[in-house]
């Protein structure tokens, strides 16, 4: 495997700060159940957003992955067996990234651009081994932490408001929790003149 450029390739953790948009960024590995209720809320607000879906789950739930899709979303790769990658062999580390893009490539017909790397384990390793295969690592500029038992809307709101800039990428999850805070979400962005749009709109000059 050879590098995309002669650069050492680095994780990004947020887009362009000329443009007045942010991208949610939602990793699914689970939360099936919530996602008719995300995508629903996200057309009601004229809302785009990056799904990082992983293969495992891709095959369990191809209808939901198809909608995504359908719906004008991006889809990127979050893997197949959402490993903690930096405890994997760079051998590894590939055989799930292509794992994961076959059955998204099945589903969809076309490849992805982009790779959230599990738990966010963007080890040096890891975003060569993805460069290499024709990826961008892409991490987080706010994380919402919305799997967290207990947490609260608005804490998840506080998160937003302190760390909202032009270019952000916010993490989200399919909880129960994203759902009940996504319609104050979109809300407060709307008031503050930010665009949800995809990725790779976000990260666009």
């Amino acid at each position: 495997m050879k590098p995309v450029s002669g650069e050492t390739p680095q994780a990004i953790s947020r887009g362009n700060p000329a443009r007045r948009a942010v991208a949610l960024m939602f990793n699914v590995d689970w939360g099936e159940e919530y996602l008719p209720q995300i995508l629903q809320l996200l057309a009601q607000h004229e809302a785009k957003a990056t799904f990082f879906i992983t293969g495992r789950w891709a095959e369990k739930f191809p209808h939901l992955v198809r909608e995504i899709a359908a719906a004008g979303h991006e889809v990127g790769n979050h893997g197949y067996a959402h490993p903690h990658v930096a405890r994997l062999e760079q051998r590894q580390i590939k055989e799930d990234l292509e794992r994961g893009e076959a059955v998204l490539r099945s589903l969809l017909g076309s490849g992805t651009r982009y790779y959230a790397p599990p738990y966010g384990e963007a080890t040096p390793l890891l975003v060569e081994t993805a460069a290499a295969l024709g990826y961008q690592t892409v991490l987080w500029t706010i994380d919402s932490v919305d799997w967290q038992p207990g947490r609260e809307p608005a804490a998840v709101m506080a998160g937003v408001r302190e760390g909202l800039v032009a270019g952000a990428l916010i993490l989200l999850h399919p909880t129960a929790l994203t759902v009940e805070v996504l319609p104050s979400l979109l809300t407060y962005l709307a008031e503050q003149h930010y665009r949800p749009l995809t990725l790779s709109e976000v990260l666009a000059p």
